[in-house]
């Protein structure tokens, strides 16, 4: 096939162990995808977000809370997936305070269409906010200059080394206030405007490159560490199993109904477009789409 003939992809993920991880079989080419080529573009997530309101990459990562504004434009694989299984964001301090303390002072989130930002508003009701970088929410915390953020990423697993205080974890919140459902954080997106041929194809091998990187872990892992920012090894492999496993190979009815749910929550405080109906979401690869 002559490169004339190509289709290149562009893949938005975050640069992090867990999306490294799932697209480590794309990246490295490690199974033909006639046709096609991936080049892959890592930025955060909030910066993602808002890329995918313009449809400036074929496929990308977004946060469910940002789904609802790029359906038009995206559809939303049935891998994928980033789901809290009885964990998640967190809210933490440096201080000795209460939630309700912290909740009546200004908190640092890492952007307006996380899904953090949404399980926030959800737990907690109307907070004041300043948006951070998810990488200078937690040295913004011990500085002082916020009494408590919102932490996303490997920061999870790293808040108590950092001589932080957990306030509440999000992931627990939703699990123990919704069926035991996962909560929903993050999604694969695939262009509409590629036809729906292409992007059941494309889906498909999203989902093969998350099966391989399960199946054959040591390669996946080593290439993930390096998006770690300093974590060990240990952590590395932690992080990586939290957000990426069976789940993320296909979210399961739970899943999908978590997700509406999750969204619905939202459109009941504001926060989703009062015309999305997220009871017709759906997903490519789930069957019968």
């Amino acid at each position: 096939m002559s490169t004339d003939d190509v289709r290149t992809i562009r893949v938005g993920h975050s640069p992090d162990p867990d999306d490294a991880f799932m697209f480590h079989a794309l990246t490295t080419g490690a199974f033909p995808t006639p046709g096609y080529r991936f080049e892959h573009v890592l930025l955060d997530i909030e910066t993602l977000n808002q890329k995918a309101l313009h449809g400036e990459y074929e496929v990308s990562a977004v946060s469910i809370h940002a789904y609802p504004e790029i359906s038009d434009r995206y559809a939303l694989m049935n891998c994928g997936a980033s789901m809290g299984e009885g964990y998640g964001p967190m809210l933490v301090t440096n201080l000795d305070i209460s939630l309700d303390e912290a909740c009546s002072r200004t908190i640092a989130i890492p952007g307006l269409k996380t899904s953090a930002y949404l399980a926030l508003k959800l737990a907690c009701g109307d907070v004041d906010i300043a948006v951070v970088p998810f990488d200078e929410i937690i040295p913004r915390i011990q500085s002082g200059e916020f009494a408590a953020g919102v932490i996303i990423h490997e920061g999870q697993l790293t808040w108590k080394d950092e001589g932080l205080n957990l306030l509440l974890d999000f992931g627990v919140w939703w699990n123990e206030n919704n069926n035991g459902w996962p909560l929903p954080l993050g999604g694969n997106v695939v262009r509409r405007d590629l036809g729906m041929e292409a992007c059941a194809r494309i889906s498909e091998w999203v989902k093969m490159s998350i099966e391989h990187s399960i199946d054959d872990p040591a390669a996946a892992l080593e290439f993930a560490i390096q998006w770690g920012r300093g974590i060990d090894e240990e952590t590395n492999s932690k992080f990586v199993q939290m957000y990426v496993n069976e789940r993320t190979i296909d979210y399961g009815e739970d899943g999908r109904s978590s997700i509406r749910k999750f969204l619905n929550d939202g459109k009941n405080i504001g926060m989703i477009d009062p015309n999305f109906n997220p009871d017709c979401v759906e997903f490519i690869g789930a069957d019968g789409v």
